[in-house]
């Protein structure tokens, strides 16, 4: 009798239909191991409600044909949609579960007991709460709306058009074991839903966790360069435009610097393209190291680096590029290979009011050239 309560095992959905063919194998799989799951449940749970129905024909309240047949026909029940499981014939559908015709005919299985056997009807309608208990977890209203109305049509007329009598005999110590069972078991099965209920919850939030810290990894990939961990050419250019709104907005002064490592090429074609990737990595890990934290640092491509300096004159700007440049030349790149020496070259430029980022660029450029013009491992101002 506690059968329905295992029919809400899956995702409830429109029911629109999806190509099996079109599903991943191991999506078909799992879909495959659940319902197996639900439906050994689910036959578990018919045992038991003929167990208490067994107990009830034994003190004499109904026919020995009652328990049998509830066992056989829960049996079948659950076989006929284990066979549609097997043949996948239930993956044609968003809800694979076949939800609605599961609650239509378990339903329908409860109601013709009830009529059969109605000297313990309210043991067979018990299982109608569990039923609708459960499928609240999964159904959309849409569903639940059809699952009341066809389980309306059922009971209505049992209760106005017959007569006869719906009860749950007690008056023996055998019936009062039957009855109790009975209730212990929907107790049982309520007390599922409510564990089952908490457990889904914790299960989302902890998915809505993982998903959140994904897609935040997702969202700080998409803006770092692969090589060098600093931001990309993108990011960077999003940075610089929110940076200029921010400096014409409060009046205050932004400076920019393109960076280029001196003679790369040679460095790749002298070294290997191996050592020259190490090369901008520990370049760019050391400029993070010696940055403010407002600073803006990335790849702007290349062997090319983009430093946006918030809040920062003409004269602080080519200051911190004097540091920077001493500090790598300073460095010990003969760790990579004997003789290495690397040298930068930078193009600094402020902010002019009503300028866009494009200018902006464009005049770092311009210096940066000037710097590599005027012999390189110098810095040169807009």
């Amino acid at each position: 009798m506690s059968s329905a309560a295992y029919l809400f095992e899956g995702q409830i959905a429109d029911g629109t239909r999806a190509l099996a063919s079109s599903l991943p194998p191991d999506v078909l799989k799992r879909r495959a191991r659940q319902r197996r799951s639900m439906y050994v449940a689910q036959t578990v749970s018919y045992s038991l409600g003929g167990l208490v129905l067994l107990i009830y024909a034994y003190a004499g309240a109904v026919p020995i044909i009652i328990p049998s047949s509830y066992f056989l026909c829960g049996l079948t029940l659950t076989g006929f949609f284990a066979v549609l499981s097997e043949t996948h014939v239930n993956d044609r559908f968003e809800d694979h579960y076949l939800t609605i015709f599961q609650i239509a005919c378990n339903v329908a299985l409860q109601l013709g007991f009830l009529v059969a056997a109605p000297e313990i009807g309210y043991a067979f309608l018990s299982v109608l709460f569990l039923v609708f208990g459960f499928g609240a977890l999964r159904m959309t209203s849409w569903q639940a709306t059809i699952a009341w109305t066809l389980t309306t049509l059922g009971v209505v007329p049992i209760f106005l058009l017959t007569d006869v009598p719906i009860e749950l005999p007690v008056s023996t110590p055998l019936e009062r074991v039957a009855a109790m069972l009975a209730f212990v078991l929907t107790i049982g099965q309520c007390a599922f839903v409510g564990l089952y209920g908490s457990s889904m919850r914790k299960m989302l939030y902890k998915r809505g966790v993982e998903l959140r810290e994904a897609y935040q990894r997702i969202e700080e990939l998409a803006e770092l360069d692969e090589l060098t961990g600093s931001f990309n050419t993108r990011c960077l250019v999003r940075m610089l435009d929110d940076e200029i709104a921010r400096a014409l907005r409060s009046k205050v002064p932004c400076a920019i610097a393109l960076i280029d490592l001196d003679w790369f090429k040679r460095i790749n074609d002298g070294y290997g393209h191996p050592t020259g990737d190490e090369v901008l990595r520990t370049f760019a890990i050391t400029v993070f190291a010696n940055l403010r934290q407002i600073d803006k640092f990335g790849r702007y491509g290349g062997e090319e680096f983009l430093l946006v300096l918030p809040e920062t004159a003409e004269g602080d700007a080519v200051r911190t590029l004097d540091r920077l440049l001493a500090i790598i030349a300073d460095l010990d790149w003969s760790a990579f290979s004997p003789g290495m020496q690397v040298t930068i070259s930078a193009g600094v430029a402020t902010l002019k009011p009503d300028e866009t980022a494009d200018t902006f660029l464009a005049r770092a450029d311009r210096a940066l050239y000037a710097a590599k013009a005027q012999g390189r491992n110098r810095i040169a101002s807009a």
